[in-house]
């Protein structure tokens, strides 16, 4: 009896062991996935950076802290700012970043994440109010560009890299709204004169050519006023009455046909033979 007591604490004591060591494994058994790095601390000192795939931690010793190297949107909320030219518009944006170097992110700063969404509202104040609204809404890329710049040479010393940065709306005033369209509308009334006095002009100096060449050839113009009259003619509702320029009612009669001029007599004739 003795015996199988010894032997049944023996193989309860085994089986505690083998729970406490396959505790232990699972406990330094990690895996990272290949967008994923692990930074390392071992009793509070960097160890280093460990990923993708397979590696092992020595329980209560070592500690990880898991980092994302996809790129990550930041959504900033509308921020009000007053331009350069004294407008205050609500601008609101995109911020897309990075992490290139795992070890800065963690041990630079506390919360990247929280870091990058504080730096990318104070520098899209900043260079908002350092442009007018014709610039704003005119030169969004430059301004898009010049934004990512900034916000890349201060987050480089945090290992992130800021990848693009977008404007997406600006908001107006109404009054400012009003305004712009009265001056859209205005613009184009002005291109619309602009346009038709010009076509004016042409026409004026083709006409003044046509004139000239009237004036050289006195036949074209009495051609031109009988083509007048057929176009005219061809709407049969209406009632034609010609300038004397183009002649008598007899001589329009001839022209039609409708007349015919009496024949000389044979005396005339003769008379006019001798």
């Amino acid at each position: 009896m003795g015996a199988s007591m010894v032997n049944g604490q023996l193989l309860t004591l085994g089986l505690l062991i083998a729970l406490v060591v396959i505790f232990l494994l699972a406990m330094s058994i990690r895996v990272i996935r290949e967008y994923e790095r692990s930074v390392v601390f071992r009793l509070g000192r960097l160890l280093g950076v460990k990923g993708p795939g397979l590696f092992f931690l020595i329980p209560f010793v070592d500690s990880m802290v898991k980092v994302d190297l996809r790129v990550v949107a930041i959504d900033i909320p509308e921020q009000k700012v007053i331009t350069r030219d004294n407008v205050t518009v609500g601008v609101d944006a995109v911020v897309y970043y990075k992490i290139l170097d795992p070890e800065k992110a963690v041990t630079k700063i506390e919360n990247y994440h929280y870091a990058v969404l504080m730096l990318s509202q104070t520098t899209l104040r900043d260079v908002i109010g350092q442009v007018e609204l014709d610039d704003l809404l005119a030169k969004r890329e430059e301004i898009n560009k010049r934004i990512q710049e900034i916000l890349d040479t201060l987050t480089d010393p945090w290992g992130i890299k800021v990848t693009a940065v977008t404007l997406k709306e600006v908001k107006l005033p109404e009054g400012m709204l009003r305004a712009m369209a009265k001056q859209a509308e205005a613009e184009r009334w002005r291109r619309s004169r602009i346009i038709e006095a010009e076509g004016e002009r042409q026409a004026a100096s083709i006409m003044i050519e046509a004139a000239m060449m009237y004036e050289k050839h006195p036949v074209a113009v009495r051609l031109r006023e009988l083509q007048t009259l057929i176009e005219i003619a061809r709407e049969k509702n209406m009632i034609i009455v010609t300038p004397t320029q183009l002649g008598t009612n007899e001589t329009l009669a001839v022209a039609a046909g409708l007349l015919r001029l009496p024949q000389p007599s044979t005396t005339q004739a003769e008379s006019k033979t001798k």
